[in-house]
């Protein structure tokens, strides 16, 4: 089945193909399907729930592409915070720039928010939600994915993307920043909402 994973984030566009193209899928990004980058995406990540923003991301790229579409929207999710930074994870410190001066300041927006906090309170989860439309104008599909951990007091390993380095998983007894990207897929958030995915449209290749 050939899927547009409407993403303009590398590190999730990275994860969802590898993820896809194993299980037999191809895979094409909007760059790929011509859509051209306008500030109109600005608009598709404002609402205050990952399904409903991961809804608007494919409706948006289905009717620009025709194309069955997959969109993402995922986040860290802090007990303590109240679900904090929750949707705004990647827009959480108000930072501008690279996408690893991005990461930067929101990491030391967490550390700083819990700054001598015990590892009780440092309980966290990613969740993953994807919304998959089949036709422009199709019955959304939703699958979530969730993955539990501990933030650490510093940053450990350098892979991934996001808050990683700072999220213990509770699976892997290591940060995300230093699994393999095979070990991060077994347990991550992502890599389980995109497995129901692929069970769901597992005959339709």
């Amino acid at each position: 089945m050939k899927l547009l994973v409407a993403t303009r984030s590398a590190g999730k566009a990275r994860e969802v193909r590898r993820l896809l193209a194993a299980a037999g899928h191809e895979v094409v990004g909007p760059d790929e399907a011509g859509v051209m980058e306008t500030t109109e995406e600005e608009l598709l990540e404002l609402a205050d729930s990952f399904e409903a923003n991961a809804r608007h991301k494919a409706e948006y790229f289905a009717r620009k592409t025709g194309l069955p579409t997959v969109a993402d929207d995922s986040g860290l999710e802090v007990f303590s915070l109240g679900g904090a930074p929750g949707v705004r994870s990647k827009r959480w410190a108000g930072a501008g720039g690279t996408p690893e001066q991005v990461d930067a300041a929101n990491n030391a927006e967490l550390l700083r928010r819990l700054r001598g906090a015990p590892a009780a309170k440092r309980r966290a989860r990613y969740r993953c939600v994807l919304v998959m439309l089949r036709t422009p104008g199709a019955f959304p599909e939703v699958f979530e994915g969730t993955s539990n951990g501990v933030i650490l007091e510093e940053p450990r390993g350098t892979g991934g993307f996001g808050y990683d380095p700072l999220f213990l998983s509770d699976d892997l007894g290591k940060t995300f920043g230093e699994a393999a990207a095979e070990e991060k897929d077994g347990v991550s958030h992502r890599g389980r909402a995109v497995r129901k995915l692929i069970e769901a449209v597992s005959g339709e290749r």
